[in-house]
């Protein structure tokens, strides 16, 4: 690790000037600071956290939609744990639970399916959010439900992708990095391919990297390699896990249940063919399309800045309800929400760290 970090610093002397890194995955934001990445890193090199926690970016009408679709007559919504306290456009899941709609947490799309085996009676929907990293598993269950003929399941997919994410940052203007820290489980799917256009069109150096301080230093030190050299490839320092091709199969199974659509993302806005939507051959298996829940979303402003930290172009301390009127234990915006959103992560290490909030 020393000379890990004695090599940056001789990079940093070559490249000469300020380098603005993101680390696009909320898994890598959170173990930067259990790690102290920080502290180790040469004097000049920033990092910026990116759009990589599927909590923080699920746009408000889809919460809103989840709680209408809770609320419908014979409906369990079943959901990952952390969904239940992102704020739709006046409540959230544990609101609507509250108010008596049916809401469970599960821990896979198999536990809400064997559920639905079970509940003949109730129509059982599983509120599949996520990156590639979970989708094939949703694919893989609707699959799953087709072969064991489980009618009443259903699923509301608001599934995102990371490439198109990372595509439009770049286009929009706003945001200023010079290389791109890239997810790890995320590319265990995918593989490096679709993030090609980063170098080819973009001249941004970047590198599929694992989560453990060595491997984030290592993933840092190989990006500010192609710096130095004025190169732009895509790498992967990640190699015990992730190859070139990434994971056929779950690739294939993904394709097989799922198309590209526009999506919005919440602080972001609409990028297209970013989503993943049923295809209509498993189109029975859509609760939106097939319950057509009514739903109601009022026009939120707030001043929450957690769009601008999804983009890079804000660090957390930057909003000015930061750990003040946003806490983990009162979330405002949810960056807040999830242990790997920006927010709750600069909030529990700084405060750790004895750091004024």
């Amino acid at each position: 690790m020393k000379e890990t970090v004695a090599r940056m610093r001789e990079l940093m002397e070559k490249i000469d000037r300020p380098v603005r890194l993101m680390e696009v995955c909320g898994t890598h934001t959170v173990a930067i600071f259990r790690h102290g990445i920080r502290d180790l890193l040469p004097e000049g090199v920033l990092l910026l956290s990116g759009p990589g926690c599927p909590v923080c970016v699920t746009a408000v009408r889809d919460v809103d939609t989840a709680i209408a679709i809770a609320k419908s007559e014979g409906v369990v919504l079943t959901t990952f744990g952390d969904m239940m306290r992102v704020p739709g456009s006046g409540k959230s899941l544990f609101n609507a639970k509250a108010e008596g709609g049916d809401v469970r947490i599960v821990y896979s799309p198999l536990d809400a399916l064997t559920f639905a085996e079970r509940e003949k009676g109730k129509k059982v929907v599983f509120f599949a959010t996520g990156f590639e990293t979970t989708s094939p598993s949703v694919a893989g269950t609707i699959m799953e439900a087709e072969r064991r003929g489980v009618e009443n399941f259903f699923i509301y997919s608001v599934h995102k992708t990371v490439p198109p994410a990372l595509k439009a940052l770049l286009e929009s203007g706003e945001v200023r990095v010079d290389g791109f820290i890239l997810p790890g489980h995320v590319s265990t799917v995918i593989g490096t391919a679709p993030y090609g256009f980063l170098a080819s069109q973009h001249g941004k150096p970047s590198v599929v990297t694992g989560f453990d301080a060595q491997d984030i230093l290592s993933g840092i030190r190989m990006i500010l390699e192609q710096l130095a050299a004025g190169a732009a490839r895509i790498e992967i320092q990640y190699t015990r896990v992730v190859k070139p091709e990434g994971n056929p199969k779950a690739i294939a199974v993904l394709g097989e249940c799922f198309e590209p659509e526009d999506a919005e993302w919440r602080g972001i806005g609409t990028i297209p063919l970013s989503g993943l939507k049923v295809r209509e051959a498993f189109g029975h298996r859509d609760a939106a399309a097939v319950l057509r829940p009514e739903v109601r979303t009022e026009n939120v402003r707030t001043a929450c800045a957690c769009g601008d930290v999804l983009k890079g172009v804000k660090i957390p301390t930057d909003c000015g309800l930061f750990g003040k009127a946003c806490t983990p234990d009162r979330p405002v915006g949810p960056c807040m929400v999830s242990s790997e959103g920006s927010c709750a992560a600069y909030y529990k290490y700084k405060a750790i760290e004895g750091m004024k909030l």
